[in-house]
């Protein structure tokens, strides 16, 4: 039980943590016993009896009582508000055949108006126990949609986030279908989904701008209480636009952003050039808001076959995916991250586009990209060349990867890639770090899970929940995946100064954990709980039963 009391002695601080393991990733002082924190930084780190000074009859005591503590989890990319407004749709991730999917939309229809959008997201083909019976190229059409929600637009995107299947009604409401925007059955690829949302979006706008933020702040609401319930402390936001930055703003000039946001700016190199240095917001000492990055997307999924790569996949010959933004685009974007002071985080997941940003960064960045630091990153880096890992290290590139997604993708990557393209480079975590690159964590949630325990339990297991361990040459050690859902996120961020360890002067954000991770058998790290996350000193969340 990690009660909570109060002592006295000669020295204050505000907060002690004793009786437990605290894994500090301070190389100083790796394991510790005991921290104290004054205000919303660390102030000592070390042993039981050292700690007695520092506790006063107005310290608040945390009695671990042999749990474990870690640094509070960055999470190193994922999707904001899309977590949030997912979490006030249908969630199909459960869903094992199109099916139920149908089920779950009528049941959902017969509560509304008519005309009233239904919205979800999180199916995927691949993982249902049987094809659906109207489909077109493995994808379902919309048949059974039209069947269950008649008098809704109904909208339903892909567990990538690069696809989705729209009803007739949607089409019908978006003004589109017959110019070839979306196939026969209703998919919607990569940016032709954007005439769907607008649609959404216009639906929203004509309820006002009143809803329009309440819908929004209720979505950051949710994201965060999620957040917080996972131990994640710090989020880096992977793209959010203008509007959606200022609407940040607002709540962080108001105190009413509860986490810690890094964010990348998602707008087209016409709109970076005119606004982008008003939104240059670099890290100050314990700020919630920092927008210091620009984000593009190269390619799409594999889930989609819309990963670009250098050869046919495996399972559809006629195909090397998509190249979403046109290289010189992603060319003109550099240029600009480059003059403004930017980072910039690209969306690469074949080995063809990740090769082409490689390209990019390496005739825009100066020949000392190392000593210039200026930690550019490629997001997601699912499959690469073996010729191009090497070519991480050299350049200074971070490599933001998911490890949930290994596992989630697991059972059917090799149907796409071969195995061989699999052995090599397919989620090549081990090869990436050996090459010197920074490796960071995130879920890429509502992509997938998330946990950041489940993505630590990737990192070292690459286990998926049947047992299936994917290549595990490519596993990485405990403190390695424990970094790089910590303090290597936070140097990817330029704020390795202020998180991500656990040492004196260092913001105070952890998380109070069932068991030490970092000891106990693999099969148990999922069963872990997070029974306290602290915030800048603060008590921020609390397990119902801890």
């Amino acid at each position: 039980m990690a009660a909570i009391t109060s002592n006295s002695s000669s020295i204050g601080a505000d907060l002690v943590l004793r009786g437990g393991v605290i894994n500090t990733l301070d190389r100083k002082r790796p394991t510790v016993e005991a921290l104290a924190a004054q205000g919303d930084r660390i102030s000592f780190v070390g042993s039981d009896s050292e700690i007695e000074k520092y506790i006063s009859p107005s310290t608040k005591v945390i009695e671990l009582s042999g749990r474990a503590v870690v640094p509070g989890f960055i999470e190193g990319h994922a999707h904001f508000i899309g977590l949030g407004e997912s979490l006030m749709q249908l969630d199909f991730s459960g869903a094992t055949n199109f099916d139920q999917i149908a089920e779950l939309v009528a049941s959902e229809a017969a509560g509304l108006q008519p005309g009233q959008w239904i919205r979800g997201h999180g199916w995927h083909q691949e993982k249902w126990d049987r094809a659906p019976e109207h489909s077109i190229d493995g994808l379902p059409s919309n048949k059974l949609l039209n069947e269950a929600a008649p008098n809704n637009p109904v909208f339903l995107v892909h567990a990538s986030g690069h696809s989705g299947l729209a009803n007739s009604a949607a089409i019908e409401a978006a003004g589109v279908g017959a110019d070839g925007s979306c196939s026969p059955g209703g998919i919607f690829n990569e940016e032709a989904m954007q005439v769907i949302q607008r649609a959404i979006q216009a639906a929203r706008t004509l309820r006002g701008q009143r809803e329009i933020d309440s819908c929004r702040l209720r979505a950051i609401e949710l994201a965060t209480s999620e957040c917080l319930s996972k131990g994640i402390t710090s989020f880096q936001d992977a793209g959010a636009d203008f509007e959606e930055i200022d609407f940040y703003r607002r709540l962080t000039d108001d105190g009413k952003l509860r986490l810690r946001l890094w964010v990348m700016i998602s707008e087209n190199n016409a709109a970076l050039e005119e606004n982008a240095g008003r939104y240059l917001i670099t890290s100050q000492a314990g700020a919630c808001l920092t927008v210091r990055a620009i984000k593009r997307y190269a390619d799409g999924a594999l889930g989609t076959h819309g990963a670009w790569l250098l050869e046919p996949y495996a399972d559809l010959p006629a195909s090397r995916g998509t190249n979403t933004t046109p290289v010189e685009e992603i060319a003109r974007t550099a240029e600009l991250a480059y003059k403004l002071g930017f980072q910039l985080c690209t969306h690469a997941i074949g080995d063809r586009a990740c090769r082409e940003v490689l390209d990019v960064y390496k005739r825009i960045l100066p020949e000392s990209p190392k000593a210039l630091d200026p930690r550019w990153r490629i997001e997601h880096a699912q499959h690469l060349s073996l010729e191009d890992i090497p070519r991480y290290g050299r350049l200074g590139i971070t490599a933001s990867i998911q490890g949930v997604q290994c596992v989630s993708d697991a059972a059917w990557v090799k149907k796409r890639l071969g195995e061989k393209r699999c052995r090599e480079g397919a989620y090549a975590w081990r090869s990436l770090l050996d090459s010197g690159a920074l490796l960071i964590n995130g879920s890429d949630a509502p992509v997938e899970d998330l946990n950041p325990l489940a993505g630590f339990h990737a990192l070292v297991t690459r286990k998926s929940k049947d047992g299936t361990i994917f290549f595990p040459a490519q596993c990485l050690t405990r403190s390695e995946a424990l970094r790089a859902c910590t303090l290597s996120a936070a140097r990817a961020a330029f704020e390795e100064n202020d998180k991500g360890s656990l040492t004196p002067g260092k913001l105070a954000d952890m998380v109070v954990l069932s068991d030490d991770i970092m000891s106990i058998a693999e099969d148990l790290i999922l069963q872990t709980k997070v029974v306290l996350t602290i915030l800048g000193g603060r008590i921020v969340y609390r397990a119902v039963c801890e």
